[in-house]
């Protein structure tokens, strides 16, 4: 997922946790409308900005990042005066 997406949601949730704490939320339907009311804020603000979340190039597969590393590290061991100092 893209980083900004994250971001995004990640505000929304830590909005989500203040007003339940804050407004002393109990019932799970009080604490889910109030999630889908901060994430459909958040959503405007970045639509606001020009910002299109499903838009976004995704990110980076963690797999082939993953991968990417292992091979980037064997090479560095077969090859250790290959690096600069």
């Amino acid at each position: 997922m893209n980083k900004l997406i994250l971001k995004a949601n990640d505000f929304a949730a830590e909005i989500t946790i203040h007003n339940t704490r804050s407004q002393k939320m109990q019932s799970e339907k009080q604490i889910s409308q109030e999630h889908v009311t901060n994430n459909e804020a958040v959503r405007q603000t970045l639509l606001s900005r020009g910002i299109r979340p499903e838009s976004l190039p995704p990110a980076e597969d963690v797999k082939k990042v993953e991968r990417r590393l292992a091979s980037d590290e064997k090479k560095a061991l077969k090859n250790p005066d290959g690096l600069e100092e």
